[in-house]
């Protein structure tokens, strides 16, 4: 059994040295999901850490990432596994007519013309692994049903080749921004955590973390506006990620004091919706 982290504790403090920092709630979680071997569901709004912090668990233990981007039309043979249908034609052809459709079954269905995906290449694998199935809420519900093996118990079936166990189980984080409801039956089989934006001290705490040479006065600033751009009705409220970039842009104009004058000038890098832009610049009142 791998062990991925010792304690909560421990987790809280490899996951800050890899720069991802963690509020108990999270780091108690990531600690379960290792000690218990159990998949980590991760579901909150975009933009606040759901996906860095499979990247961190990554980083923190030295474990290779293996991620299934999901979108809509996803399906097994992107996910799990498919036939090279190419090179078994070619073998069909070299073999001629004169070999039993048996043998030639045999023949072509083996590893030689199998294409490894994300999921059975994460059960595959024989180092630590993290596997990150992000934004699973994008995908068809029957997609959800090629989890459930690999949620359950960490193998995969090829009706050709048999079943696939792990030797090694991966630690496996799944995240969705709630655009639909995931099965009670994948529910069931994880840990879950809800992350929601910061509030403003840990929002402060990451920003210098990820950009120390901005002032603390203007930090400060910038966590106060995005705090206020939050509260306003916007198709996209700041991510965290967008905080630190706008903490970056500060750095690059080599802004000392952040004023109404320049959060207007530097919107569009939080702000990615021009009637959001449109918002916030009446909202607070900024000048045009």
């Amino acid at each position: 059994m791998t062990t991925w982290f010792e304690s909560p504790d421990d987790a809280a403090a490899r996951l800050r040295e890899t720069g991802y920092l963690t509020d108990d709630a999270t780091a108690l979680t990531a600690y379960l999901a290792g000690a218990l071997e159990k998949p980590l569901l991760i579901e909150g709004p975009a933009g606040v850490g759901k996906t860095e912090l499979a990247k961190a668990v990554a980083r923190a233990t030295g474990a290779e990432l293996v991620r299934l981007q999901c979108y809509e039309g996803l399906d097994e043979a992107r996910a799990l596994y498919e036939w090279n249908y190419k090179k078994q034609l070619l073998r069909i052809q070299a073999t001629g007519t004169d070999q039993a459709w048996s043998e030639t079954h045999d023949d072509i269905f083996t590893e030689e013309f199998l294409l490894t995906r994300p999921l059975l290449g994460a059960i595959r694998r024989d180092e630590p692994t993290v596997l990150l199935v992000d934004e699973v809420d994008k995908t068809d519900i029957e997609v959800e049903g090629l989890l459930l093996e690999v949620l359950s118990d960490f193998q995969v079936t090829i009706p050709e080749l048999g079943t696939v166990t792990a030797t090694r189980r991966p630690f496996v984080v799944l995240t969705s921004n709630a655009s639909r409801e995931l099965s009670e039956a994948v529910k069931r089989r994880c840990l879950f955590l809800h992350l929601d934006y910061p509030d403003a001290e840990r929002e402060r705490a990451i920003v210098t973390s990820q950009v120390p040479r901005l002032d603390e006065r203007v930090v400060a600033q910038l966590v106060d506006v995005v705090v206020r751009l939050r509260e306003l009705e916007l198709k996209k409220a700041p991510s965290i990620a967008e905080s630190v970039d706008w903490a970056r842009t500060l750095i690059a104009l080599q802004v000392g004091d952040l004023d109404e004058a320049t959060v207007a000038r530097t919107l569009g890098v939080v702000l990615k919706h021009s009637s959001d832009q449109q918002r916030a610049m009446k909202e607070l009142k900024l000048p045009r």
